[in-house]
């Protein structure tokens, strides 16, 4: 059992950590007979400053639209308000896509908070599980099941997130990936596009998909089979392909098993 005097002592130090305008927690020493103060001060801005270096490394695109002081001065705000909840760090900043949808300062950008959502997305990918694709007889049996192909359930990679945005968020990110000065002069801001984020081997890839492909590849993540998928897809867009679709989602090795639905 922890004992409640040190767990307390222990709450004191990590809010204090965040928070420069809390006392240091009581009791600490330091083992040279300095002041305590300004050694956690020291400390304190090394954490802060490590943990914004954190969401840069993860968010590079956000930071370059919005300049490295604003970005760390909305980082600082962000970590107050949603700590670490792990040592590992990889996924820290899972919850910044939100905070941007809310945080005032920033809404003078509207797509941030979806760029940073694309970029999030692409770190959770290349961490996910690498689990193997569906082999290539089983996509032959599934898709010549017949009638029984519409009641058919597909579990996609966890790399996969489907991303939408009414925004040109996509073509944003893309712009910036090259080592050209970056230029949106000629970019319909307000165009809506969606994107696929997956891994593919040892390779992220965002490949921008239009709204009735991200719809139905997201049915498909969610467990709706196939056929009742496919009709909402279609009610987006009259001209959905499915076989276009369905090539294109083995094609990129999205799918690692297929079964039936038992509610069919």
């Amino acid at each position: 059992m922890i004992d409640s005097d040190f767990a307390n002592a222990q709450s004191d130090w990590a809010a204090a950590l965040l928070d420069p305008g809390r006392p240091v927690a009581s009791g600490l020493t330091a083992w040279n007979s300095s002041d305590a103060a300004v050694r956690f001060a020291v400390h304190r801005n090394n954490v802060m400053s490590s943990l914004i270096d954190a969401l840069a490394q993860t968010f590079p695109v956000v930071q370059a639209l919005v300049g490295v002081e604003f970005f760390r001065a909305m980082a600082g705000v962000f970590i107050r308000s949603f700590p670490p909840t792990s040592r590992i760090l990889a996924f820290y900043g899972a919850r910044f896509p939100e905070f941007l949808s809310t945080f005032e300062p920033a809404l003078a950008v509207p797509y941030l908070n979806d760029v940073a959502a694309l970029e999030m997305a692409r770190v959770k990918a290349y961490h996910a599980a690498d689990l193997q694709p569906v082999t290539e007889a089983a996509v032959v049996v599934a898709l010549n099941s017949g009638d029984a192909i519409q009641s058919l359930q597909f579990v996609l990679h966890p790399s996969l997130t489907v991303l939408g945005s009414g925004f040109a968020a996509v073509s944003v990110w893309a712009a910036h990936q090259t080592l050209e000065e970056t230029d949106l002069g000629g970019l319909d801001i307000n165009e809506p596009e969606s994107a696929l984020v997956f891994r593919k081997g040892m390779d992220v890839v965002v490949m921008p998909v239009s709204a009735d492909t991200a719809s139905f590849v997201s049915a498909l993540s969610s467990g709706v089979p196939l056929g009742e998928a496919a009709d909402h897809a279609g009610v987006r867009c009259p001209e959905f392909g499915l076989t276009e679709v369905l090539s294109f989602v083995f094609y990129n090795q999205l799918v690692v098993s297929v079964k039936l639905s038992l509610e069919n």
